[in-house]
């Protein structure tokens, strides 16, 4: 009777681990599944503290690399503060989520809200993939060479952003270049920024770790011949977006 009643607990220690396991096995099984759904189901609300904006976009880094919109409002008045977004994301433009509502979060954790979309969303300044990789590639060779880019009204180039001050008309004002070097680093000449679109300026400021963009180009008018052979200015330009590709 002894050996039979220690078998029996034998069976039962065993009959409970391996019940153990199984549930264990189940329960990571469902969390997983959980896991993996909440990847497919698409993010409708995030929350976090905004370290870009520029005009009515805004990033947030919870938000996946997405580019947060608030249709006619000023997102640059959310820099450092924390923030929820609850709004929905663009199928036809993938990087894109729609900002319907913001609450920010004031000292004592309380949200309060502060933006609510009252209009269909706009971007007359965003360009999409397919339409960045129709741009041209504008290959400069030098100052001396404006058929590299007169006649050819928009273009696309690898450069680096540059401040600088001129002196026009007895004052001294500033301008931003876009400087295009050669291969070997040496500058070839400087493109004259008349305008950034707020998409380019947003990226940029997102983007501010790199040196270098590739940046999207409305071509205006080309420097005089002698200024651009003494200053390598060489034409003046839009710029519509930028970007790392």
């Amino acid at each position: 009777m002894t050996s039979l009643k220690k078998i029996g607990r034998i069976l039962l220690s065993l009959g409970a681990i391996v019940l153990l396991v199984g549930t264990t096995a189940c329960q990571k099984k469902a969390a997983e599944t959980a896991k993996a759904n909440a990847v497919q189901k698409p993010a409708n609300e995030f929350e976090g503290t905004v370290k870009v904006a520029v005009g009515k976009y805004l990033y947030l880094p919870t938000a996946q690399g997405f580019d947060i919109v608030l249709q006619g409002y000023d997102a640059g008045t959310l820099v450092g503060k924390d923030v929820r977004v609850k709004g929905e994301l663009l199928p036809e433009r993938p990087s894109i989520f729609r900002a319907d509502s913001v609450d920010m979060k004031d000292a004592s954790g309380a949200y309060t809200n502060v933006y609510t979309r009252t209009a269909d969303l706009t971007m007359n300044d965003y360009l999409d993939v397919k339409t960045r990789e129709a741009y041209p590639v504008l290959t400069i060779t030098g100052a001396n060479k404006p058929e590299d880019w007169e006649g050819k009204g928009e273009g696309k180039i690898l450069g680096q952003a540059e401040e600088a001050t001129v002196k026009a008309g007895g004052t001294e004002q500033p301008v931003t270049y876009i400087v295009v070097s050669d291969d070997k680093g040496h500058e070839i000449g400087k493109i004259i920024v008349d305008k950034f679109s707020d998409f380019s300026k947003y990226y940029m400021k997102k983007l501010r770790l790199f040196d270098k963009f590739w940046f999207y180009l409305k071509i205006k008018d080309t420097v005089d011949r002698r200024d651009r052979l003494r200053t390598k200015e060489l034409f003046h330009a839009d710029v519509l977006s930028a970007g790392l590709f």
